[in-house]
């Protein structure tokens, strides 16, 4: 039996990278699955992409108008979730002294205020003993130049984790964060800009950091996400699961 056969799975961001990957993992373990996106193009070939029956439904997770739409659409049409996985999110890079007061708001917008109120928001919908999952990453241990606001973001993610299990321990709901290393995404390689050459000599350099030697692939941080949601995991609460092939342990 597929471990996610008759489950309900809500990915945030789920419309490229680590999110669709993610969601196509669901979907093959036999989850219903609902992904998140802001790009209604974007939305539509990554539910073309998943199959199983995926929707795809368009949402800002910074806007709680969007979030409540999003609760209802689902209570609607599956009337629970039985794993969230909640990685909408972003932010770019300014060093201290050029950070601007509008690049504080929108990362942490998306980061933290999204986060949060997309689990809250969904908490009516989580079956008792459900599977929360956020994404964080090595960022929020480790100082990064001209990084710090989506870092210090980061480093609240796992900080809600932590409160949250004991929010939430009657209802034995679980909440981990995994905390992927550089991930070759589209995210990724958008922060050196639209010069290939550039983009290509920031995933060599990121590369040059990681004690394996190379960036990960989606599907590597989609695997540790499954786990997480799944019974495999039935006794990891709280946790912050670091998949960055070593660079943020040694």
């Amino acid at each position: 039996m597929k471990k996610f056969e008759g489950k309900i799975a809500l990915v945030t961001g789920g419309s490229s990278g680590i999110g669709l990957a993610t969601a196509k993992l669901f979907a093959q373990e036999g989850a219903r699955v609902f992904i998140t996106g802001r790009r209604q193009a974007e939305l539509d070939a990554a539910v073309a992409a998943i199959g199983h029956g995926a929707v795809g439904l368009r949402a800002d997770s910074a806007s709680n108008a969007d979030l409540d739409r999003l609760v209802d659409t689902i209570r609607e049409r599956a009337g629970r979730i039985d794993a969230l996985y909640v990685n909408a999110g972003g932010g770019g890079m300014q060093p201290l002294g050029q950070i601007t007061e509008e690049q504080f708001t929108d990362t942490f917008d998306r980061n933290v205020k999204g986060l949060l109120f997309t689990v809250q928001k969904a908490l009516p919908l989580l079956s008792d003993g459900a599977a929360v999952v956020l994404t964080g990453s090595t960022v929020g241990i480790m100082g990064t130049a001209a990084f710090s606001v989506y870092s210090a973001s980061k480093a609240a993610v796992r900080n809600l984790a932590r409160s949250w299990i004991l929010d939430l321990k009657e209802r034995k709901i679980r909440v981990n964060v995994v905390s992927p290393g550089p991930v070759h995404t589209p995210g990724l390689v958008d922060l050196a800009g639209d010069d290939k050459a550039a983009q290509q000599g920031l995933l060599d350099y990121l590369a040059s950091q990681v004690p394996l030697g190379r960036v990960a692939q989606p599907e590597e941080i989609a695997k540790a996400v499954l786990f997480l949601a799944s019974d495999d995991a039935s006794f990891i609460n709280g946790a912050e699961l670091f998949v960055d092939g070593g660079m943020a342990q040694v």
